[in-house]
């Protein structure tokens, strides 16, 4: 499908970049979780954990407008009717949901609790971690059903 039309290759470049950008800000996100796990100082984890909102890992949000566009503007092979496309679709729906309602908002609490206290518990690191895994385990079906478009 690539190359046959500008519209559509632009915002596959957009998409790739999008995906590539949001894997590696979870897999940052899932070090610094293993940091505090293993008892990291107080400057490791004020650095990885600033008192501040992550936005990089709301680049998530650029999937499914990109992916839509690019369904759109393409031929029958990316239409909304594959399943490839919706198990994306449901993919980045519950990965979403997660982020906004439970990974964002732990890492928003262990930010805090680093910021007050010094240093945040392993088992909040523990459970970080455990949250970001479920985002990537999200991405990797959504990837996993993009390269084999069944």
């Amino acid at each position: 499908m690539i190359a046959t039309s500008v519209t559509y290759d632009l915002f596959f470049l957009v998409h790739v970049i999008a995906a590539v950008t949001t894997l590696t800000v979870l897999i940052a996100m899932r070090m610094s979780a293993v940091q505090i796990v293993k008892g990291a100082d107080s400057a490791t984890q004020q650095r990885r954990f600033p008192l501040r909102r992550n936005w990089a890992a709301r680049l998530l949000h650029v999937l499914p407008v990109t992916g839509l566009v690019m369904s759109l503007t393409g031929d029958k092979t990316v239409s909304l009717t594959r399943p490839w496309i919706g198990v994306g679709i449901l993919c980045y729906l519950a990965a979403a949901g997660h982020l906004e309602a439970r990974t964002l908002p732990l890492e928003r609490v262990v930010s805090e609790v680093i910021h007050h206290d010094g240093v945040a518990a392993p088992q909040r690191g523990r459970t970080l971690g455990r949250s970001v895994d479920t985002l990537l385990a999200l991405v990797a079906l959504a990837l996993l059903a993009m390269v084999a478009q069944f």
